[in-house]
């Protein structure tokens, strides 16, 4: 599943790409959706809720659509080659100047504009949301001290709780609070340090595809522990550890430092990083 910042910068680049502009082409090749066509129709923006985008138009609906496992928009100009196979895209937005194509977009519907919150209204405050303050951290914090008998990394995996947290962030979050993923949330000294460090390396990434919680864009020194497993920690030299967490299509895999993250975790943790799923940007 992709991170909240991705799916944030996907919404601002198709902004600043169609916003204000005409759609001579507007097909939706999603299943439940083919019989509309929304070429002639004005894109007036687009925005993203948690992980979520909406492409709002000038007859009051907007589009709404979710990336899930593999979903991406892609961004091309009229006559370029598409990245991805023709067969999997599912809306073809096309501009005088820019062609807008969403690919394996399995979450797709055509609504009113006024009605967007009936998809979004059961999520936690977005971590990205513009008009951030202490209102929404206050929400955020009441949500997660709430789950108080579930594991820290699976609460903060979860939308309802706070909106853009992926599996990257979970366990970025998780070593740098010198937490172990399966922490009870009861005995977590400090949630509103989570929350906060939840959305200070969310926006830290916001504006470009590069993702790094270690503050370098080198390959390979981006992150602590995501998707390292059997490699040195970066601070005490342990290999880092991973086992899933979760259960069936929610399991995810938990990378973590033994040494550096103390408490609860499964027996028999991988060292090896076989088989792992990996949650990168698309």
């Amino acid at each position: 599943m992709p991170e909240g910042d991705t799916v944030h910068l996907a919404g601002k680049r198709l902004h600043a790409a169609l916003s204000g502009h005409r759609l001579l082409r507007g097909e939706l090749r999603h299943p439940r959706l083919v019989e509309h066509d929304l070429a002639g129709l004005t894109v007036l923006g687009v925005a993203s809720v948690g992980k979520h985008l909406f492409t709002r138009f000038d007859d009051g609906r907007s589009l709404h659509s979710h990336f899930r496992m593999d979903g991406s928009w892609h961004l091309y100009r009229p006559g370029m080659r598409w990245r991805r196979p023709t067969h999997e895209a599912r809306a073809v937005l096309e501009t005088e100047d820019r062609v807008a194509v969403g690919f394996a977009l399995h979450d797709m519907e055509l609504l009113p504009t006024v009605a967007e919150d009936r998809l979004v209204g059961h999520l936690g405050p977005d971590l990205l949301d513009p008009a951030w303050d202490d209102g929404h951290a206050a929400e955020a914090l009441r949500r997660l001290e709430a789950r108080r008998d579930a594991e820290i990394g699976l609460a903060l995996l979860e939308q309802r709780v706070m909106a853009g947290v992926g599996n990257l962030y979970k366990a970025e979050v998780c070593f740098l609070l010198g937490l172990s993923p399966w922490t009870l949330v009861r005995d977590v000294p400090d949630l509103p340090g989570a929350v906060a460090l939840s959305r200070k390396l969310l926006l830290r990434n916001a504006d470009r595809p590069e993702q790094s919680t270690t503050g370098s864009l080198h390959p390979g020194e981006a992150h602590w522990v995501f998707e390292r497993a059997g490699q040195r920690c970066r601070r005490c030299g342990t290999r880092i550890r991973t086992a899933d967490q979760g259960d069936g299509v929610y399991a995810r895999v938990a990378y973590w430092c033994p040494r550096c993250q103390p408490g609860p975790a499964p027996r028999g943790g991988r060292a090896a990083g076989r088989g792992e799923r990996r949650t990168s940007r698309p």
